[in-house]
């Protein structure tokens, strides 16, 4: 071997050998990671799988093991029983109107109260926030018996007003919260110019402050029609008669005294789930937008 061939091949240690190095321990890395998010994704989607699979399974073949993933005979029986049985309907209409309303009056009172914070100086202004902000701090339970006399001396048992007018009021807090870091992000320069031109407060926040928030509008509209679409507690609490009950109550009503047709609870869970997934990719462009926006500013 010549001088100048031992001078040409890298030292052992050298630069190229820790390039290598480096290189390798960061594809083990990313390796580890994408194992980690599979795994992950795995455990939180096998119980879905499982539940759609269940919902076309009969009776008997229900708690076999090990379980079936592929449903073998599979039958549509379950959801023809769960469309066809116990007002499943009429539960499903009075949760799409409760929910449908009570999103709308949130969003709506929230997005003015929000857009009242972030652009108008008062005094007390940030007390009373502060004050409405402990709403997100005290836990839904406890609040249930003293709702529940104010339900009654406000003559609302027993009705959908009554599940609106709560499910509003509960949402106000988180929303309103979501929505002013949002309008306080807007230029004021914008509000002053249109001011000049002759615009209200009202068709400020109508025509600039609503469409340039539209993610976060989209935000609260998930999360507030979520909440009250599932919401179960208080409406089995101040719901009596049947023409009233909601979707939640309809699923729990499902499952017998003695054993339980799981396969006709989980059919009309996913037909439950069909509204919020609706929901979630008429506003998803929005709702990933707001996200985005909420990184990037910090």
């Amino acid at each position: 071997m010549t001088a100048a061939s031992s001078l040409a091949r890298p030292a052992p240690g050298g630069p190229h050998s820790r390039g290598g190095g480096v290189r390798a321990r960061r594809s083990a890395a990313s390796t580890l990671r994408y194992a980690a998010l599979i795994a992950g994704a795995v455990v939180m989607v096998t119980p879905f799988v499982y539940m759609v699979s269940t919902s076309f399974k009969s009776q008997a073949y229900v708690l076999t093991v090990p379980p079936q993933f592929i449903p073998n005979p599979a039958t549509t029986d379950n959801y023809t029983q769960a469309l066809t049985t116990q007002d499943f309907g009429l539960y499903f209409l009075n949760s799409a109107v409760v929910a449908v309303i009570s999103t709308a009056l949130s969003v709506l009172l929230s997005s003015m109260m929000a857009y009242g914070f972030a652009r108008y100086r008062f005094p007390g202004r940030e007390l009373i926030f502060r004050i409405l902000l402990i709403g997100l701090v005290v836990p839904a339970m406890m609040l249930i018996i003293p709702q529940f006399v104010l339900a009654k001396n406000l003559g609302l048992l027993d009705s959908l007003a009554g599940l609106v007018v709560f499910y509003v009021a509960g949402s106000l807090a988180l929303n309103t919260f979501l929505l002013r870091g949002f309008f306080e992000a807007i230029p004021e320069e914008l509000d002053q110019a249109m001011q000049v031109d002759g615009a209200g407060a009202f068709t400020r926040y109508w025509r600039l402050a609503l469409p340039l928030a539209k993610p976060a509008l989209a935000t609260a509209t998930i999360f507030t029609f979520l909440a009250t679409w599932d919401e179960f507690v208080w409406s089995l609490t101040i719901i009596n008669s049947p023409a009233h009950r909601t979707l939640p109550v309809a699923i729990k009503l499902f499952q017998g005294q003695n054993a339980t047709q799981w396969g006709l609870v989980f059919a009309a869970s996913l037909l439950a789930v069909i509204p919020v997934v609706v929901v979630f990719l008429v506003f998803q462009r929005y709702f990933v937008q707001g996200l985005t926006t909420g990184a990037v500013k910090g």
